[in-house]
């Protein structure tokens, strides 16, 4: 697949013939999503597409460093001064693209819309500890609590501003403080964004950008190469990202990133209720082997579900190098004998549920190897991903590939909501039915906490009981990658992924080739 992918890739110039730049102007960078955005109220729209759009139009109360932590975007300062009680203090001078200035009403008017009961957002339950916001004066607004929660600053972080009245209209016509104003959106072709010469922390680098929507990342590819298409942005195959590297006219650039895949193991499943063979499984599988040759590198070995660049991330927790020896003896301790030696037969069957794109199907094959060498039968089945993840919510699995993305892993309260036995879905995101006291009684301390030091503390030995008991197997932390022509500068990704960097891209004249 590896060699007739990227064979399309390099002779496929011809195929481009019918490819044409969607603008004349330079100053406009044109790059790519794989998809339409769902809704562009951000309130809303919660899909990858809109959310990168949300973050181009729209402003939130506060944005996330180097290291995840929560730094001022429209709060100028946020302040803490009781358990149950957030300040913000807001920028003077934010216009909306409208022309009217950003005033606390409109912080009000965006939370208290969102939790109305009439009103449906996904982003109601990460909002379920407020009791109200109110407006102080007009750039002052308070956050009271129900109860002490000190990760609560994380959803600020990704509720954009949206203005005080605003209707349904929005999702067609967003209106926000961004960098970027919206233009207009012609159904699965493109978005069309004009730069924001009033934005508050500094006019765009570019006039504009136009998002082209190619749902095919082998055109994607083409479109780079033909010089159709400026940048794109980690919608690319590793396969791809290695050929388009020996094309003179792009640049690669490469950046840690946040995202994290793993297997998910169903923790009440007879087959798998008992953590030695779990630690079986996870010891047996060659993490290292599937960074270096199906992600070409574009990846790193993950630890655990926080990246290593979270202000939180432990260093001292079992990582599970592949070991094969340990990983038949703990079989064998689970009383898992191996029923013939060297020869055919198998310990135990184990079904994996997948969704049915390439890259799955190529990791699933790696796995099946990996069990089959410590003599698991491993059945790889494939299914479209909202039938997977159907099955998954349910709990109609024994193992699966699944990765959590972005913004999700920007705060160690992610631990709580994956691995807290109150959190078995549909209350929060433990699919694996994992069910530990000490983890749980180190969760709510956690949670209830107002002591930074004793937080950190908790959740770092939170850390290491999750990858003592192996409720997931860690796989990789992707790599974040874009591809982009050589006359393009200013090109700097976050670990999240984000497209907010678009606003300091600019291009510049075409250096010597190399």
């Amino acid at each position: 697949m590896r060699t007739r992918l990227c064979a399309v890739v390099l002779c496929g110039v011809a195929m481009t013939a019918c490819i044409r730049r969607p603008t004349a102007n330079p100053d406009i960078i044109v790059t790519s999503l794989t998809s339409g955005p769902n809704n562009l109220d951000p309130r809303v729209g919660t899909d990858d597409s809109s959310q990168k759009l949300h973050d181009l139009i729209f402003d939130n109360l506060v944005k996330l460093d180097e290291h995840l932590r929560v730094v001022p975007r429209l709060a100028e300062r946020l302040e803490h001064p009781d358990p149950l009680t957030y300040i913000a203090y807001l920028r003077h001078g934010v216009r909306f693209h409208d022309g009217r200035d950003l005033t606390a009403a409109d912080v009000v008017y965006t939370f208290e819309s969102t939790l109305a009961p009439s009103f449906v957002s996904p982003k109601k339950g990460g909002l379920r500890e407020l009791a109200r916001v109110e407006a102080r004066d007009p750039y002052t607004v308070v956050f009271t609590l129900k109860a002490p929660f000190e990760s609560f600053p994380i959803n600020l972080n990704v509720m954009p501003i949206v203005p005080n009245g605003a209707g349904l209209d929005i999702k067609e016509h967003p209106i926000g403080t961004g960098p970027y104003r919206f233009v207009r959106y012609d159904v699965d072709d493109k978005i069309e964004l004009q730069a924001n010469r009033d934005y508050f922390d500094g006019a765009p680098k570019n006039a504009g950008l136009i998002m082209k929507i190619v749902p095919d990342e082998v055109m994607r590819g083409l479109e780079l190469r033909k010089g159709t298409m400026d940048l794109v942005i980690n919608d690319v195959s590793p396969d791809i990202v290695h050929q388009l590297h020996d094309d003179r006219r792009l640049q690669v650039i490469e950046a840690p990133g946040v995202d994290y895949q793993y297997i998910g193991l169903n923790c009440q499943d007879p087959a798998l209720k008992d953590v030695k063979v779990r630690m079986a499984i996870s010891y047996a599988i060659d993490r290292h082997a599937i960074v270096d040759y199906l992600r070409r590198g574009l990846a790193t070995p993950a630890p655990g579900i926080l990246p290593p660049l979270s202000w939180a991330a432990a260093t001292d927790i079992d990582t599970y190098p592949r070991d094969l020896g340990k990983a038949r003896t703990l079989l064998d301790a689970a009383g898992l004998k191996d029923p013939d030696g060297d020869g055919p037969q198998p310990r135990l069957h184990l079904t994996l549920k997948v969704s049915n794109i390439e890259f799955n199907r190529l990791q699933s094959a790696v796995v099946q190897q990996n069990l089959r060498d410590v003599g698991i039968d491993l059945d790889v089945r494939t299914y479209e991903f909202a039938t997977l993840y159907a099955d998954v919510l349910a709990g109609n699995f024994q193992m699966y590939f699944l990765q959590w993305t972005g913004g999700s892993l920007a705060d160690p309260d992610i631990l709580r909501r994956a691995f807290h036995s109150t959190q078995m879905p549909p209350e929060g995101f433990n699919r694996g039915r994992f069910s530990d006291p000490l983890v749980d009684s180190l969760l709510d301390d956690a949670t209830a906490s107002t002591d930074p030091a004793h937080r950190l503390a908790v959740f770092q030995e939170v850390q290491r009981q999750i990858a003592a008991k192996v409720p997931y197997i860690s796989l990789w932390h992707k790599t974040n990658v874009a591809v982009g022509q050589r006359t393009l500068a200013g090109i700097h990704l976050s670990p999240l992924g984000d497209f907010l960097f678009l606003k300091d891209v600019a291009r510049v004249p075409a250096g010597p080739a190399n």
